[in-house]
């Protein structure tokens, strides 16, 4: 009777042995789908929130101009006092086409400064971008090896923070600008930093 017992132990440890793998499998595929479908990756939290604006100063984009002049570079000197909202994009970022017009739309209210980081990107390439859809940045900085991308915490393009007049992050987008988060999500919170709460 001992050798039943200990096939039978043997048996069973051999269905644990084969279930737990599958157990494991399927509770992470739930963890990912869950991840995937169920969030709303433009809720990302940013671990700068609150913080100081990180010090990165970035060179312009050669050959850049708006109005005839050079545009200036990337300075976070320049947000002390401002209200700023700093948009990361690159020309081979397809939803950064998409958000193309709004921030155009965005650049036309004067109350804030919108200024960009142009990811990782060819100097001709951003030139072109900008070319296409119009220049709605008063200063922008060249970010061609990523560093300030990841000083700023950028999960990918296109990103877009506010910085209040604090010089501090008050919010984050992750993802790109659309119709509806601009009135609904961008807007209100520029407003709150003009505010200056």
């Amino acid at each position: 009777m001992s050798v039943t017992t200990n096939d039978g132990g043997t048996i069973a440890r051999r269905r644990i042995i084969l279930i737990l793998p599958l157990a494991v499998f399927l509770g992470l595929a739930a963890l990912f789908w869950v991840g995937l479908y169920a969030g709303d990756p433009s809720l990302i939290p940013s671990a700068l929130i609150g913080h100081p604006a990180p010090q990165t100063v970035l060179p312009p984009i050669a050959g850049l101009e708006r109005d005839g002049a050079p545009v200036p570079g990337f300075d976070p000197a320049n947000f002390k006092g401002a209200v700023t909202v700093v948009n990361v994009w690159a020309s081979w970022c397809v939803p950064c086409h998409d958000e193309a017009p709004l921030l155009m739309q965005l650049s036309q209210d004067n109350r804030f400064r919108l200024v960009g980081i142009n990811y990782k990107d060819a100097p001709d390439n951003a030139r072109r971008f900008l070319g296409r859809y119009g220049n709605p940045f008063a200063a922008a900085g060249a970010d061609q090896n990523g560093r300030a991308g990841i000083e700023w915490g950028v999960y990918g393009v296109p990103e877009t923070f506010v910085v209040g007049r604090d010089a501090r992050i008050a919010y984050k987008l992750v993802g790109p600008i659309t119709p509806d988060n601009l009135e609904t999500v961008l807007k209100p919170q520029i407003e709150k930093a003009l505010a200056g709460s």
